[in-house]
């Protein structure tokens, strides 16, 4: 049986620094690398049919624990774009892309277009991070879309102009998304407003919409929660009178499962999508109204849609 080669963020690093590509794809477009499903989203929806946008990871990927393929690296040498979340989302595989922004490639974090002000620290106090899950709070994602649209104008001058005014409509977009959020928690009594998930990727959800978010994880899903946690969940559960539980669709259901066993309370039938979307193409209806899993705004309204059905 073969067995798939894996380098360490350094190895990755050193190789592409060896390396001095020819760039662009066949198509004569700039080539866009991205990491996230969510960062190659915002890549497609702000270059449109100017560049070629190709993702790293797939649909469900855990970006936490994501370490980077030989098929990996073909990719990132010829880009002439490579745009990544940051905030240490994508684990020590940051670290090789730091070292290609250092050597004065067109790498950029989008979550540098958020105001250090916004972020979140995340509960277990790790020293000198903060909170990467800035999508669940729409008017922070509206903040990444700069970052982006100088990262593509950078590479294509004469696109520049497109890009900016495709950043402006998605801007719009995800602020309109915003306000619809906010009307769809409102039905929630606020008694009953308590969003409890398999990690704590939620916390930004939570203060943008007035939730109490819990996460059976910590902020990175590298790290396991030990009967502690499990215990101080399922009390939390129990003296809340929580109704539902919600798995994530990048995350195994067993420990979110387990605690809601114990606890006595529903586990939703609709995984919520944390730190990956859908597969692109997978549409759901709901009120009417049919979007796509596989996009950001598509994700949220997936969430949203779940959450309020469990919880109302």
């Amino acid at each position: 049986m073969k067995r798939l080669r894996l380098l360490s963020p350094l190895a990755l690093g050193l190789l592409l620094f060896s390396c001095s590509p020819e760039k662009g794809g066949e198509s004569g477009k700039p080539v866009v690398a991205t990491t996230t499903t969510m960062v190659t989203d915002l890549a497609k929806k702000i270059g449109g049919d100017r560049v070629e946008v190709r993702g790293l990871m797939g649909p469900g990927v855990d970006p936490h624990n994501y370490v980077p393929k030989l098929a990996d690296t073909s990719l990132l040498e010829k880009a002439d774009v490579v745009l990544y979340s940051g905030l240490h989302l994508e684990g020590r595989f940051q670290e090789s892309l730091e070292a290609m922004a250092k050597r004065g490639r067109n790498v950029v974090a989008v979550t540098d277009g958020i105001p250090a002000a916004k972020l979140l620290s995340p509960q277990e106090g790790f020293v000198g991070t903060k909170d990467p899950h800035v999508w669940g709070d729409p008017e922070l994602w509206a903040d990444v879309i700069s970052p982006a649209v100088e990262a593509l104008s950078k590479a294509d001058p004469e696109g520049a102009e497109v890009y900016r005014e495709r950043g402006e409509a998605y801007r719009k977009e995800v602020l309109e998304l915003s306000g619809w959020v906010k009307e769809q928690i409102g039905t929630i009594p606020e008694n009953q407003r308590m969003l409890v998930t398999s990690h704590d990727a939620f916390f930004y959800f939570g203060r943008a919409f007035g939730l109490d978010v819990r996460g059976l994880q910590g902020v990175s899903t590298a790290a396991e929660a030990g009967l502690k946690d499990r215990a101080n969940l399922v009390n939390f559960l129990k003296e809340k009178g929580v109704k539902t539980v919600f798995p994530e669709t990048s995350i195994n259901q067993k420990g979110i499962a387990a605690v809601a066993a114990e606890a006595g309370v529903k586990i939703s039938n609709d995984a919520l999508f944390s730190d990956a979307l859908g597969a692109p193409g997978d549409t759901e209806t709901v009120d009417g109204v049919t979007y796509d899993k596989g996009t950001y705004t598509g994700m949220i309204r997936h969430n949203v849609n779940s959450i309020v059905k469990g919880l109302r």
